[in-house]
């Protein structure tokens, strides 16, 4: 019963950002510039919840709490979800869909090329989530492909850095998580020997 409503929980958390900036959208309350806010809200929330499944294996090390790692699954793909939508609003709604450019922006625009490599980077990851890929790639292959998640982290904080510019205080205390979920990766304790891994249970 307890598990039901942690997994109950995490999808209430992983869907509410969504409706939220929906209800803003219908009600006309995304401020002076509503694509931008619009964009800009979906960016962060894939990179909180690139940073809570990266926080689910150093939890588990540093005290045992498995229920981020049970469903870690869920949280990753609720980031690439949210990293595909910010994709869809800038291409489809800000650019509307003028390819020449779209494509003059990643080339140009240092902030829109780390942007699409982290969302390039997450595509293999979402789509090998599952058990299937583990047993197709193997279990050593998957876990080195999966640890490309820290690659696309790290690019996705840097899109977010160039692009606030001069405002890097919001982007500090997110990159600032993120080096401390890569120091634990290394420094904290194991509580329980290493498994053969599973899609809702990723590598470190």
């Amino acid at each position: 019963m307890q598990a039901r409503l942690w997994a109950a929980g995490l999808w209430v958390l992983a869907l509410a950002p969504a409706l939220v900036l929906l209800a803003r959208a219908l009600g006309n309350r995304l401020g002076a510039n509503p694509v931008e806010e619009l964009t800009l809200e979906l960016g962060q929330w894939a990179l909180r919840f690139l940073l809570l499944t990266l926080a689910a294996t150093p939890v588990r090390r540093l005290t045992g709490w498995t229920v981020l790692l049970r469903h870690r699954r869920l949280l990753g793909l609720t980031a690439a979800s949210y990293a595909l939508i910010h994709l869809l609003v800038y291409a489809v709604l800000d650019q509307g869909l003028l390819w020449s450019q779209i494509l003059g922006d990643i080339v140009k625009r240092p902030f829109i090329t780390a942007g699409m490599a982290a969302f390039i980077l997450l595509l293999p990851l979402a789509a090998t989530s599952f058990d299937a890929a583990i047993r197709r790639l193997g279990a050593r292959r998957w876990q080195a492909l999966h640890r490309l998640v820290y690659v696309a982290t790290g690019l996705a904080l840097l899109h977010f850095w160039w692009k606030v510019k001069a405002d890097t205080a919001e982007p500090a205390v997110y990159l600032t998580v993120f080096a401390l979920l890569l120091a634990a990766r290394f420094v904290a304790p194991r509580h329980r020997s290493p498994r053969r891994p599973t899609a809702g249970r990723q590598p470190a």
